[in-house]
């Protein structure tokens, strides 16, 4: 899941080097962190949010086939 939040990420931003992704597991739980420049935050996030919930839906559909449950936060 880290790639794909990276590669979706990198497309979205300016400054695509200073994109980090870390990702913690517990058990069946996974939390995937996205790091991005304060300038590129809305851009991540989009207008109410739209871009930060499709990220996660395309996450959740993607983790659901390896009976998965992934939280993306973007920090």
């Amino acid at each position: 899941m880290k790639e794909l939040v990276e590669v979706i990420a990198k497309a979205l931003v300016d400054n695509p080097d200073e994109v980090f992704v870390t990702e913690k597991e517990d058990g069946r739980n996974t939390v995937v962190e996205l790091h991005v420049a304060a300038s590129d935050m809305g851009k991540v996030i989009g207008k109410q949010g739209r871009i930060a919930k499709a990220i996660r839906s395309v996450v959740k559909a993607a983790s659901s086939k390896e009976n998965k449950r992934v939280d993306v936060e973007i920090i």
